[in-house]
């Protein structure tokens, strides 16, 4: 584990329920949303879409900072489609990821050790790592 030499941000939000009848709000009130389960007819997300959407966001925010360091250009349709996927097993619930990269105009090998380098130092695979069933393929 890193040690920490300084805080950059905290998000802060206040839960009320869960996620069958919950609802989230950031300090910022930037975040409002409601929480539903997945497949529920309720209006509302749920925390799978959650952290797929912060995985992807964070793990594209990776591929251009090691990009901008390899000095590799990289063009604006650069895409993360995040699958996260609530599971149940013997001894309970547990999470697996998909990431789908494209990287048009990055050629094969480059985009590969983009991705593979972006893995190593996104916060998300970070935290994750050793956890949970993790696949990313480009595309």
């Amino acid at each position: 584990m890193s040690r920490i030499a300084r805080v950059v941000y905290t998000a802060r939000t206040a839960t009320t329920g869960g996620r069958e009848n919950g609802a989230s709000r950031s300090s910022d009130g930037l975040l409002d949303i409601w929480l539903s389960m997945p497949g529920s007819a309720r209006i509302g997300t749920n925390p799978e879409q959650l952290i797929a959407a912060g995985w992807s966001a964070s793990f594209a925010s990776a591929i251009a900072s090691v990009a901008h360091e390899r000095k590799i250009a990289l063009s604006l349709g650069v895409s993360i489609d995040a699958s996260v996927d609530l599971n149940l097993g013997d001894d309970g619930y547990f999470l697996s990821t998909r990431l789908n990269v494209r990287l048009p105009g990055v050629e094969c090998n480059a985009a590969k050790a983009l991705v593979g380098e972006a893995h190593k130092i996104c916060a998300y695979s970070k935290a994750t790592r050793g956890n949970i069933e993790v696949k990313i393929k480009l595309i």
